[in-house]
């Protein structure tokens, strides 16, 4: 093996170790050392003097906050709230809503295992069912999938969980198309996402979902801890926060009770949505034409990725290059070592950051009975990087 491979000219920005090749944003993100910079000084100030800064300081900024993501988001700021990530605001959302026995709620076999297990927690409590929908993989076009989650509503349906993009398998979701069909047919959708704000458009005003909840600490970069739930004005007197706290004593109108009860749940370190202003602005220039160019040329570097391994696993690509975002999933050949726990580290995985210094999921997703490597793309990213993990993946064959 050659040694390491270049890093994007943009890589400086972040603090990520350059020993490491770091191919897995798409789990938990990375932030840029000038935002990690506004964060340490936004908890110099917290510290200084508590009181003043939770009480008085940070509920500007914290409303400043609130406002930006929802014009970004083209969000109706009055249903917007922050979340640690987007799994407490799934939780939020289903443990809010009521169920009962006979109740379904669709669930593709591509969602996130943490937020499945949610829907199967509350339906099991509520003798309710979570309709599991297969979603064919590899899968030949969004026609496909849409047929597939329809053709499994019922009258009985309440709620479907639909992904803008699906952690297992990086498959760019038709969202907005199901959004439109299930919504019409009076199925709510609860959005999830997790991979949704800066790495593809995303526009709630014009979609209309009954429930939102996205990570703002993956594509968007700011610090861990930092995600957003959107609950549409016609929903807004059903959602409470799982932490029920000062708020719920105050009268108000449901907005005023929503922001209330939202906004103050207890002492916790806000600086991560604080920041998100910042991440915003700071990462959006890094590149001429901003967010749209940066969605764009992450896409394009995420399918020269799958291709380059594609080619050197001799797997086929998954799905056709229209259902990609800044994710690419791979094919790993049948018959290889599979770990039998989400909680168990891959044999692969293990070996190519130990022996080559990569850092890449590889994993088995039990659902389909396949094991599969995920590859993100991001700013800090160079096409080098991917020809150096297909070089490693031949020589670990």
């Amino acid at each position: 093996m050659s040694a390491l491979p270049r890093k994007s000219d943009l890589a400086p920005h972040w603090a990520l170790d350059p020993d490491t090749v770091f191919l897995n944003h798409g789990s938990f993100g990375a932030t840029p050392t000038a935002v990690l910079e506004l964060q340490g000084d936004l908890r110099a100030q917290m510290e200084a003097d508590p009181v003043r800064f939770l009480d008085d300081v940070s509920k500007e900024l914290w409303a400043n906050s609130l406002e930006v993501l929802s014009r970004f988001l083209n969000a109706d700021p009055a249903g917007m709230a922050f979340v640690t990530n987007t799994t407490g605001g799934v939780n939020t959302v289903l443990r809010s809503l009521e169920f009962s026995g006979g109740d379904e709620i669709l669930v593709p076999d591509h969602s996130y295992q943490a937020c499945w297990n949610a829907v199967d927690f509350v339906t099991g409590r509520a003798g309710a069912k979570t309709v599991v929908v297969p979603i064919p993989f590899p899968v030949e076009s969004d026609d496909e999938v849409v047929e597939a989650v329809l053709s499994h509503v019922t009258e009985r349906t309440r709620l479907a969980m639909i992904d803008t993009v699906t952690s297992p398998t990086g498959l760019r979701m038709p969202f907005e198309r199901l959004v439109e069909e299930l919504q019409s047919r009076g199925v709510d959708v609860l959005l999830d996402a997790a991979h949704g704000p800066g790495i593809v458009p995303l526009d709630l005003g014009r979609l209309q979902p009954a429930y939102c909840t996205g990570n703002l600490h993956k594509w968007i970069c700011t610090p861990k801890g930092s995600a957003f739930l959107h609950v549409r004005s016609d929903r807004m007197e059903r959602i409470r926060p799982l932490t029920i706290s000062h708020g719920a004593s105050v009268p108000g109108s449901v907005e005023e009770s929503f922001r209330l009860e939202f906004d103050w749940q207890g002492t916790s370190d806000p600086s991560p949505w604080l920041c998100i202003p910042k991440s915003l602005e700071y990462v959006g220039g890094l590149v001429d034409g901003g967010w749209p160019a940066i969605m764009e040329q992450n896409r394009s570097l995420a399918l020269a990725a799958r291709e380059i391994l594609s080619e050197a696993l001799g797997t086929p690509p998954p799905c056709p290059d229209s259902m990609l975002a800044a994710l690419g999933t791979v094919l790993m050949p049948e018959g290889g070592p599979v770990a039998t726990s989400v909680f168990d580290g891959d044999l692969l995985h293990t070996s190519l950051l130990d022996d080559y210094g990569i850092q890449v999921p590889v994993f088995n997703w039990s659902h389909h009975g396949r094991r599969y490597l995920r590859v993100s793309a991001h700013l800090y990213n160079h096409i080098d990087e991917y020809h150096y993990l297909a070089d490693a993946l031949r020589d670990s064959a």
